[in-house]
């Protein structure tokens, strides 16, 4: 890389060497799923696909070893410069992919090679171990199904495989069906239980011994276990349904993979969004796991990405699946090491395009309303943001007078605008404004205390819009600009104030952004919707006896909605009641006049 590489040149070269390896992996995946092609012709297209996707394509070649075949161009040469990967199937080591570069190339993250090629090469070898496992079921089912089998039907197919492929898979679905059957009351089905295991009953010693622990019971021989479990399943259960159960368990356990990183905490958001693309990669039909697993899988995600609490999780895991973060986590920006949240804001807003999406029986009404683009951007980002300038002391000015907090904030929001962003923050922006391309944008605050229940924090942080317009440098500096701003204004003197009345002085506060299309039309040299508002669930403000709590308020005006959330003393907006839309604030001719929206806000 050249040393005089402007930061914006840098960050251009780095985003195409991204687009290059997602490329490289949308080809892997269509040539490895095409039907009607032999597996063998698959991997010649696949080595001459997979160079495109690296740094130096010139100079890659790639191999594929697999079942003692090599899959290689005919001018390969064997270097030192090499980066390889595992195809494992049934957790069996099959072969190998590997791409080499024929010259050397700077060192980087892994000789001359990037952590992102790690990623793309290790994701390919799963691809290939995924397909090999497919064709081996098919061919096992084919040969199941020929004249003179036996008539145990697909679940005796599916068995017969596991058989002599993943024992200890067989082994879970074996006891998963064991107690399936003792769950729907099948005579007999307890007795299996308990005679399925050796020694696990208390001896006449143990029973003297209360105290101490249950002998371990260890599983009798797994073939004649299975064997006479799902005899006596065909016996009690419809193929269907036994099929079906038998589907269920594999996809579980080819699902837990996201289970586990969903429910590890800690875990960084760039292994959860690899685990959610590998999920969404393997075509796993939610609707085909146990609905136990659905459930978890979405808690899990849903306090992963955004919140803990109870009220919200109990709210979120009935509209969500598990695919709807699959979109989102390639709408987010964040660095390798990030664990943040997207912030009470982030999560509003996620929740309520759920619920307009099901709610069917409103269908005809909200038919056309969409949620605008949005990018996230996680809270610890601004951990890191902070860290990256030496900042971190600024979390002690909470503890300071209000008086001393609201003299020097001016200040403090130079700072901010004066410091610089971790170049893998400026990559993810630099992407989303590619996304936006050049239409009008909003910047907004979505902390992790924000839009909670007893603290809404409404108008205490920033949100601010740009016109995004210019050269690819001026609109990410004016992101990057507004974007600090939001920050600084976590540690301004009125969220300082709010969070202190609320016993929240000591809560470590974390900022997340969202930021968003602006919806509207371009009109002359100005840019705005037709009219916006905010609307409350409770109208506190009733002008009428005939208006009841329940029917909710609508605070509407001309253009953004800026004017709508803040109380202005030079402007009025319009008020409606949406359950009773005829009951009007004004009478009078005077009274409308006067109290008519008289100004808007558009964006230059």
């Amino acid at each position: 890389m050249p040393t005089d590489e402007r930061p914006l040149d840098r960050i251009l070269r780095d985003l195409q060497e991204r687009a290059k390896e997602l490329n490289c992996l949308y080809r892997v995946d269509e040539i490895l799923s095409h039907p009607d092609v032999n597996f063998g012709s698959a991997l010649e297209e696949l080595i001459r696909a997979i160079p495109p996707g690296w740094q130096y394509p010139e100079i890659a070649q790639a191999r594929v070893l697999l079942d003692d075949r090599v899959y290689q161009p005919d001018d390969f040469v064997e270097t030192p410069w090499a980066l390889s990967a595992p195809i494992v199937s049934e957790g069996e080591t099959i072969g190998r992919v590997s791409v080499s570069y024929t010259d050397q190339r700077p060192e980087v993250d892994e000789g001359p090679f990037l952590q992102e090629e790690r990623r793309l090469i290790n994701a390919i070898a799963e691809r290939i171990g995924y397909r090999v496992l497919q064709r081996r079921l098919k061919a096992a089912i084919a040969g199941a199904r020929q004249p003179g089998d036996g008539s145990e039907g697909e679940w005796g197919v599916i068995l017969n495989f596991l058989r002599g492929t993943d024992r200890s898979l067989l082994r879970r679905i074996t006891r998963r069906m064991i107690n399936y059957l003792v769950w729907s009351g099948v005579q007999h089905a307890e007795d299996l239980l308990v005679q399925s295991m050796s020694s696990g009953e208390r001896t006449e010693t143990d029973r003297e011994q209360e105290n101490r622990p249950v002998r371990r019971a260890e599983m009798k021989d797994l073939d004649e276990l299975a064997e006479r479990t799902f005899e006596l399943a065909a016996e009690h259960l419809l193929e269907d349904e036994l099929v079906h159960s038998i589907q269920s368990w594999i996809n579980e356990d080819k699902a837990s993979f996201l289970y586990s990183a969903a429910e590890h905490l800690d875990a960084p958001l760039v292994e959860l969004a690899s685990a959610i693309d590998r999920f969404q990669s393997l075509n796993i039909d939610e609707d085909d796991l146990p609905e136990a697993v659905r459930r978890g899988l979405r808690v899990n995600l849903i306090r992963r990405f955004f919140s803990d609490q109870l009220d919200f999780i109990n709210s979120a895991k009935n509209v969500t699946r598990v695919s709807d973060f699959y979109d989102l986590v390639h709408h987010m920006v964040f660095t390798p090491d990030s664990r943040g949240k997207l912030g009470g804001k982030s999560a509003g807003l996620f929740l309520a395009s759920r619920i307009v999406r099901d709610a069917k029986e409103h269908r005809a009404v909200l038919t056309g309303l969409r949620v605008p683009k949005t990018w996230y951007v996680p809270s610890d980002a601004l951990l890191e943001f902070l860290r990256h300038n030496n900042m971190q002391d600024v979390y002690d000015r909470k503890y300071r007078e209000i008086d001393l907090i609201r003299q020097d904030y001016s200040y403090l929001v130079q700072a901010f605008k004066a410091a610089h962003f971790p170049p893998e923050m400026s990559k993810g922006l630099a992407a989303a404004l590619d996304d936006f391309e050049n239409c009008p944008i909003i910047v907004r605050s979505s902390s992790l205390l924000e839009d909670r229940v007893g603290s809404a924090f409404s108008g205490k942080y920033k949100s601010l819009f740009l016109g995004n317009q210019g050269s690819k440098r001026e609109r990410l500096a004016a992101l990057q600009d507004a974007i600090a701003e939001v920050y600084a204004s976590v540690f301004g003197p009125d969220p300082i104030e709010y969070r202190a009345e609320r016993g929240l002085l000591d809560v470590h506060e974390e900022m997340g952004i969202m930021i968003q299309e602006v919806v509207g039309r371009r009109v002359g040299k100005y840019f705005l919707p037709a009219f916006a508002g905010v609307a409350y669930s409770n109208n506190e403000f009733r002008w009428s006896a005939r208006i009841r709590r329940e029917d909710g308020l609508a605070r509407i005006v001309p253009g953004l909605g800026t004017r709508a959330v803040d109380r202005l003393s030079d402007d009025y907006p319009v008020l409606v009641a949406p359950g009773q839309p005829g009951l009007r604030v004004n009478q009078t001719s005077d009274e409308i006049v006067r109290y008519s929206p008289s100004k808007i806000d558009v964006i230059n």
